[in-house]
């Protein structure tokens, strides 16, 4: 006979690595020299609007940093896990849905094992606390080049983006204040 916590055990790790969650059946890190060049990489299939994984195991911060997601409008956590690898691009592979504390693969297209894991910033972020020239090669018409936040990004070209509701909130206020002042 089984004690409970060995069948606690048995079920978790009959759960798929994205509910669980286990990053190490996910994504493999590679580290590289230099500042903010390491990176993350998929080792799974998943289709294009798919779960990739669970954002758990999260620490609250008093003011943004560099490492910290915005997960809400006066929210800001850090990941502690090695979802911090995954960087910025202006054709990102992942959509992170802060509401849901969920990280999906793009509604845009499938994830294949050995692509780069990426996410848009600004769809987190309304102001960066360390902006950022953006080097994701997306090209000259995508690429947005400074990364800064939602906040300084034209509006009309955040459309093409998967945002958080907090982000697009804040937008709209922001928008709001500067069409009082004219």
């Amino acid at each position: 006979m089984t004690s409970g916590s060995d069948d606690k055990t048995k079920t978790a790790d009959l759960l798929p690595a994205w509910v669980n969650p286990d990053l190490d059946q996910l994504l493999i890190v590679k580290k590289v020299k230099g500042d903010f060049r390491s990176l993350a990489e998929s080792i799974v299939d998943l289709p294009a609007g798919a779960l990739f994984a669970r954002i758990s195991g999260v620490k609250r911060v008093p003011k943004p940093s560099w490492s910290s997601v915005q997960a809400g409008r006066d929210l800001h956590i850090e990941l502690n896990s090695n979802l911090v690898y995954i960087n910025h691009s202006c054709a990102p592979t992942l959509e992170w849905d802060m509401e849901r504390m969920e990280v999906r693969v793009s509604r845009h297209r499938d994830l294949k094992k050995g692509d780069l894991l990426s996410f848009f910033y600004p769809s987190t972020e309304f102001c960066m606390a360390q902006p950022f020239d953006c080097w994701c090669d997306a090209g000259k018409d995508v690429c947005l080049g400074r990364i800064s936040g939602a906040a300084s990004v034209d509006p009309e070209k955040l459309d093409g983006y998967w945002v958080n509701r907090h982000i697009r909130e804040m937008l709209e206020e922001a928008s709001k204040k500067t069409k009082s002042h004219l």
